[in-house]
């Protein structure tokens, strides 16, 4: 009998083929019995073991989600409510435009809550010159829900703007206008 190459080759497919079949079956049915545990124990080095909370969770967009357009006849609650369709407090990003409206905004982002002023030199001070940075932090009507930022630059000699340092108490100042707006805007809302 002689030896034939093409006769072996196919035992080879044949066998590989097999073989195939075999981890593929193997793999699938080690996965078929598979217990799902949703709830994992962590450590934490100052509790010990515990399990996590899976409850109501937090989310990018806040408690109510990604408002596209918005309920504009459902009443604000609990602080919360104005601008339908933005992702920060509405009453809060309102009056943090008309508080600084005297200044030229450079930037206003109502997702991220971020407002950027240009520089605005007061027509009583044109030697020096301000710049803000206000940041709405959340949805609720809080006194911890807004920061703002300033900087402050006085005109050289040489005619180049240098940054100064700012009153210790600004930044505190404009929060409380801001805060005190957002009561006001709030108040007039629920009067409707």
């Amino acid at each position: 009998m002689a030896f034939d190459p093409r006769a072996s080759g196919a035992i080879v497919r044949a066998f590989a083929i097999g073989l195939a079949c075999f981890v593929a079956f193997a793999t699938l049915s080690a996965c078929s019995d598979a217990k799902v545990v949703s709830e994992y124990p962590d450590k934490d080095p100052l509790k010990g073991d515990y399990k996590p909370q899976y409850g109501k969770r937090d989310s990018v967009f806040g408690s109510g989600g990604l408002v596209i357009g918005g309920d504009a006849k459902a009443a604000p609650e609990e602080g919360e409510g104005g601008g339908g369709g933005i992702g920060v407090n509405g009453f809060l990003w309102r009056a943090s435009l008309d508080t600084i409206s005297f200044m030229p905004v450079a930037s206003a982002d109502p997702f991220g809550g971020v407002i950027i002023t240009d520089w605005y030199a007061m027509p009583e001070a044109p030697k020096e010159r301000f710049k803000l940075t206000i940041y709405i932090l959340g949805r609720s009507l809080r006194s911890d829900a807004v920061k703002a930022a300033v900087f402050r630059q006085v005109h050289e000699e040489g005619g180049n703007w240098v940054d100064t340092k700012v009153a210790a108490d600004a930044p505190a100042k404009i929060e409380d206008a801001i805060l005190t707006r957002a009561r006001q805007l709030r108040f007039a809302a629920l009067q409707k």
